[in-house]
């Protein structure tokens, strides 16, 4: 009886102590940024292995991401090059590619780039719908990149879609661009806004030709 009842305490023991640890080791939190790049699809990144597109009906783009292959189509040229490999013949095309991949996969870049900083998610009255959305500042360092020192407020909403963002170049307190991400349709797996909208007047930057293999 006396061997039972040391049995049962241990067992007991045991199982209290392992309550202990898991109420010691909690499950680490997500982040705002990866939350955003979900909502978007990035789930299904690691199975795409080309991307194609055209920017604002001027350049048409065809990206293989696993190689860094990348061609760009236009009415006047056809350039091919590679970004593990940029320069000086290059990098002008990959200045272009970069801005047009960064309107198109924002939410990725939020977790791909380096020498950036991202905000704590707030509260805030979006400047063209004027409802309240959640935002973040992404906010890059004045070292390296094409774009040092720029900040984008970033406006999405309580599924993580983004609705609008603010441009501030060199991270001045005035945006000098503010548009709104809609439109939304998703390409294998991906959600992509392919229409941004200013305010004011009939400025749209789109996004046509999309194919995500």
């Amino acid at each position: 009886m006396k061997n039972l009842l040391l049995v049962l305490s241990l067992v007991s023991l045991c199982f209290s102590c392992k309550q202990k640890i898991e109420k010691a080791t909690p499950t680490a939190e997500i982040s705002v940024a990866k939350k955003i790049a979900n909502a978007h699809g990035f789930k299904s990144w690691k199975n795409v292995s080309e991307v194609s597109f055209t920017f604002f009906e001027k350049r048409s783009w065809v990206w293989k991401p696993k190689t860094q292959d990348v061609t760009l189509i236009t009415k006047q040229d056809t350039i091919h090059y590679n970004r593990k490999t940029i320069d000086s013949s290059s990098i002008k095309t990959d200045r272009a590619f970069i801005n047009d991949k960064f309107w198109l996969l924002i939410p990725f870049q939020l977790i791909w780039d380096e020498g950036t900083t991202i905000s704590e998610a707030t509260k805030a009255i979006a400047p063209i719908s004027k409802t309240q959305l959640n935002k973040i500042t992404l906010t890059y360092t004045n070292e390296g990149g094409y774009t040092p020192g720029d900040a984008y407020d970033i406006y999405f909403d309580k599924n993580y879609l983004i609705k609008e963002w603010a441009f501030r170049k060199g991270n001045k307190p005035k945006a000098g661009l503010i548009n709104t991400f809609e439109n939304y349709q998703e390409f294998s797996g991906i959600k992509i806004a392919l229409d941004h909208k200013k305010a004011e007047g009939d400025w749209n930057l789109n996004f046509t030709d999309i194919k995500i293999k």
